[in-house]
């Protein structure tokens, strides 16, 4: 009788967990794997993306380009591969490998805290003498997200400018290195450090130290750096506004981001005993308004993909849905490999 009861209850939590799930999840989950790339990304736009551009580089093959839907929904561009995409969060990769570079020639140390940086910001960060450089790169240090104050949102644009102000005299969620939690200020903060410390802008610093020597001659750092018939435009769910002109951050093609991610992993965005210092992860995702981007290395088949999708939602339906379709791409590389 017992185990009748619990096997109900269990069939009535699963049928309820299910309603909330939303339908378009679980097709794009279930259905047949397609025989190859261009039709999963052609069954993504069915699925509801605005456009799409996927890079895969399988290593002993030349890159491979996929796209399916719009650059332009509104002006009917399709998609091309070439345009322009605000990468986002993928960029802490850029900082992380940067900083690397800094801690070897001995201009900065992971060691250090945040308040021999900053002294001025004791008392409105919590354990600013505490929380090292270190912890910061690995999102280890406790402090707040300003990403997730919601008076941020108010006005994101102009909030942009001060960000650090919606992370500051807030209760840390943690005491340094004692937990772990995805926070967009820690990278703020990294960035300011690697100003003070260089004397100028740490972006010239990246492009001289990775951008140049990788010969990623489409990589860029503002909206404003490039014409923006290039950039892909950006959608969200429920507004008709394209969010193309909204300052993001960095930019880069599909085949820039993969060949950085491809020299991280094979070491050779690395000069002689950097990559032992490297204290970040190897691939990365990115989330703005409009804009989600994917970029892993799988080592298995020695495989760069590069997933770019213009279409962003509240509830982070579409960032499932996207993370889904990049699973189902990687079995279809992984299938293909296996029978060739």
């Amino acid at each position: 009788m017992k185990k009748n009861i619990f096997r109900i209850v269990l069939l009535t939590g699963t049928v309820i967990s299910l309603f909330y799930v939303p339908w378009i999840l679980v097709w794009a989950w279930i259905l047949p794997l397609p025989n190859n790339v261009q039709e999963q990304v052609d069954e993504a736009i069915a699925h509801g993306f605005d456009g799409m551009i996927v890079y895969v580089d399988e290593g002993e093959k030349s890159p491979a380009f996929y796209t399916g839907g719009w650059k332009d929904r509104e002006n009917k561009i399709p998609a091309d591969h070439k345009s322009l995409f605000k990468i986002a969060s993928i960029s802490k990769l850029y900082t992380a490998v940067a900083i690397t570079k800094m801690v070897k020639e001995k201009r900065l140390s992971l060691d250090e805290t945040l308040l021999t940086y900053f002294p001025e910001l004791i008392g409105r960060i919590e354990y600013a003498d505490k929380i090292t450089l270190r912890m910061m790169v690995e999102h280890r240090s406790g402090i707040p997200n300003f990403t997730d104050n919601p008076a941020y949102w108010e006005n994101e644009q102009e909030n942009g400018s001060k960000a650090l102000e919606f992370a500051l005299d807030l209760p840390a969620s943690f005491k340094p290195d004692k937990g772990y939690e995805y926070s967009n200020t820690n990278y703020l903060l990294l960035r300011r450090i690697m100003d003070s410390v260089l004397g100028y802008n740490h972006n010239e610093y990246i492009k001289e130290k990775i951008l140049v020597p990788l010969e990623l001659k489409n990589t860029f750092f503002s909206i404003t750096e490039v014409d923006l018939d290039d950039v892909m435009s950006g959608y969200y769910v429920g507004y008709d506004k394209d969010f193309k002109a909204n300052e993001y951050g960095m930019l880069a093609t599909a085949e820039d981001v993969g060949d950085f991610l491809r020299a991280i992993n094979d070491g050779s965005v690395f000069e002689e005993g950097e990559k032992e210092i490297y204290p970040y992860v190897y691939e990365h995702g990115g989330l703005v308004i409009g804009y989600q981007s994917l970029a892993e290395y799988h080592k298995d088949i020695d495989t760069v993909v590069v997933q770019f999708i213009n279409t962003t939602d509240f509830n982070g339906y579409e960032w499932n849905l996207s993370e889904i379709i990049i699973n189902r791409i990687v079995k279809i590389v992984k299938n293909n490999k296996s029978t060739s």
